[in-house]
């Protein structure tokens, strides 16, 4: 829908503050901020020893490199078929990456995407990767080891870094440690997983069975499935084992760090099958070693549980970040129950749990169905989750395809179909017969399509991307809350020494007055230049003078359900 059509004239002839102490008249700007003009410096030859430009995500303002990134996560098996097998590869991924980013900081078409996160690309015994069966090379349906750094120069030229999936709670059932230790207990592997002679008798966290017999009429400890029996890290041997795999990938492979699945559940302690002292305690010695080896490596920790039990982690330095979950849950049910005020809660809530933009956040992943299914297909609902994630405190992550809203509903083949790029037969994903069949609709929902329509998804997407890596304040700024008189919006701002980012959004089903009180000294008195950096509908830009005191942010404009506003508040 145009937000431009039937909309009186009087809202787009001004935006009025009025404040409780003083006001001044609008500066006659329209829709975007004007762009002062470049002054012109004589040219200086170049110093010979200056730095190469360096696209790589840095360290920066205190901050570390993750925290100046949005993060990309592909299903290998599911983006880009480069030899028409019908199967994504780790060169299908390397023919779209300009796609993600093009290297060219000049640029706007691509994505703007600078950190992917590849779900597992081990050899294994299952199509998603989870059970594996060698930790030391690729499965060969992707490729060779060699593709993989070939993958990671070319996308770390594009300044893109990469992490991979690390799924160390457990192997495979066909991983020749487990073939050997199921054997018989004089196997030297035997205690590297966990027995009983008996069946203990307890189910696992979600009620699934977690003892599963052996042919030797022993049983044996997986929390889930029988095709996936954990690893027993009261053994040393296990340990030094998965070290050494980790230096292999940080220091062999070189890859920029690790994404570890199920951590949570790492070491049992009796029926305690998660976020045990002695899980807390192996992950923080885990990450005091890598810190040690390489202090730039990043670790994310998959914790699906509370924050007080997730944020525990980073803050006892087990990992850098972990997922917030909890976020994604309020994100989603407060806007299909056009709840603003639930999402509002959760952001201010989650975000003190953990050290300064130390989390993770999403929407979906390769776990849930997707946004645009549990929206139910609610196109204007998805961009505003799209606008909460890139605009929240912490590290935005993003599932592939969730950028031209892409369908899926479990089971989870279909959450994980393969990538919609064009309207050719199979979507342009391969030449070949796909592993799983592309989603209905395909033809008209691809990145082709959108890329031409700017109020498509992708156009959302990316312009919020571009709009976070250009702006420090979505990055790293502050985070406050602000009141907005009304539970349907979910309004607060972002600030750093730079700039102060406005950012308010309408997930009620009424139209509602633009009103936000804003407390005494979030702002500096002075005055400032208020200019849109993204709208839903046509405002022009504007000045304010603040004053020591509360002022109250009102416009004669209405904010309709689904609305919302970018603005930069800028001191003159």
């Amino acid at each position: 829908m145009n937000p431009l059509i039937n909309i009186p004239p009087k809202f787009f002839l001004f935006l009025v503050l009025v404040l409780l102490v003083q006001m001044t008249g609008c500066n006659g700007g329209v829709n975007l901020p004007a762009i002062a003009p470049a002054t012109v410096v004589p040219a200086t030859p170049a110093i010979p020893t200056a730095m190469p430009y360096d696209p790589m995500p840095r360290a920066s303002e205190g901050f570390y490199w993750w925290n100046n990134v949005v993060f990309f996560e592909i299903f290998v098996r599911s983006f880009a078929d480069s030899n028409d097998d019908g199967i994504g590869d780790l060169n299908g991924i390397i023919q779209k990456l300009d796609y993600l980013n093009d290297g060219d900081p000049e640029t706007d078409s691509d994505l703007g995407i600078n950190a992917i996160w590849l779900m597992p690309i081990f050899p294994a015994s299952s199509y998603h990767g989870y059970d594996v069966i060698d930790y030391y090379d690729v499965n060969p349906q992707y490729g060779a080891l060699q593709d993989l750094h070939n993958l990671m120069a070319e996308a770390h030229k594009r300044g893109i870094r990469v992490i991979i999936d690390f799924v160390i709670n457990h192997t495979s059932s066909k991983h020749p440690w487990f073939v050997d230790a199921r054997s018989g207990s004089t196997s030297p592997y035997r205690d590297w997983y966990i027995w009983s002679e008996e069946n203990p008798g307890y189910s696992g966290p979600w009620g699934e069975r977690v003892w599963h017999f052996n042919y030797d009429n022993y049983y044996y400890y997986g929390v889930f499935t029988a095709e996936m029996p954990d690893l027993n890290f009261a053994n040393t041997e296990v340990t030094q084992e998965v070290y050494k795999i980790a230096n292999f990938w940080i220091e062999e492979v070189g890859v920029d760090g690790f994404r570890v699945d199920g951590a949570r559940h790492l070491i049992e302690d009796g029926q305690t099958q998660a976020n045990s002292n002695a899980t807390y305690t192996w992950f923080e010695q885990f990450q005091s070693n890598i810190d040690q080896q390489n202090p730039d490596f990043l670790t994310v920790g998959e914790v699906w549980d509370s924050n007080f039990a997730a944020a525990k982690y980073v803050k006892n330095e087990a990992f850098n970040l972990v997922f917030d979950f909890e976020l994604s849950e309020s994100i989603l049910e407060g806007l299909n129950r056009n709840d603003g005020k639930k999402i509002a809660n959760a952001l201010e809530f989650n975000s003190k749990l953990y050290p300064p933009l130390q989390k993770a956040n999403f929407l979906t992943n390769h776990d849930m169905n997707r946004v645009m299914d549990t929206l139910f297909k609610d196109a204007a609902k998805a961009k505003l989750a799209a606008i909460i994630l890139f605009t929240s405190p912490g590290v935005p992550f993003v599932y592939y395809g969730e950028e031209i809203g892409m369908i899926g509903s479990k089971p989870d083949e279909d959450i994980r179909k393969p990538m919609q790029w064009d309207s050719r037969e199979n979507g342009g994903f391969s030449n070949g017969t796909p592993w799983r069949p592309l989603n209905s609709g395909y033809e008209v929902d691809n990145v082709e399509v959108q890329r031409a329509d700017p109020d498509s998804m992708f156009n959302l997407y990316r312009q919020l991307i571009h709009l976070r890596n250009d702006h420090s304040a979505l990055r790293t700024g502050e985070f406050t809350l602000l009141d907005s008189q009304d539970a349907g919006v979910v309004a607060f701002m972002r600030q750093s020494e730079q700039e102060t980012i406005l950012i308010v959004m309408n997930a009620g089903k009424n139209e509602v007055p633009f009103r936000l009180d804003l407390p005494s000294g979030i702002l500096s008195p002075g005055k400032y230049s208020v200019s849109s950096l993204l709208s839903s509908f046509l405002i022009i830009d504007f000045e304010i003078d603040v004053s020591e005191s509360n002022f109250l942010l009102q416009s004669e404009q209405y904010l309709q359900p689904q609305d919302f506003i970018l603005l930069t508040l800028q001191k003159k």
